[in-house]
């Protein structure tokens, strides 16, 4: 899930993919802006064939918080 979590995220901001881990924080780690970020969450509905609450996913800070909520989806 990580992997594929971050080839959205390379999509979106400019970052290296070695600074893209469990613990970075969406928008003071990897730059993302709140459009961007919920234009990342559409995109992983459909690449990961989930349904998101956007109000449950939009509280998601670290990659590890929304890969959990990902995975839960599932």
């Amino acid at each position: 899930m990580l992997e594929q979590l971050k080839e959205l995220i390379l999509n979106y901001v400019e970052v290296d993919e070695t600074e893209i881990e469990p613990s970075s924080r969406f928008s003071e780690d990897l730059g993302f802006n709140s459009y961007d970020f919920m234009c990342m969450l559409g995109e992983a509905e459909d690449e990961l064939d989930v349904e998101l609450d956007e109000a449950v996913a939009g509280k998601c800070k670290t990659v590890a918080e929304l890969i959990e909520y990902l995975e839960e989806q599932k």
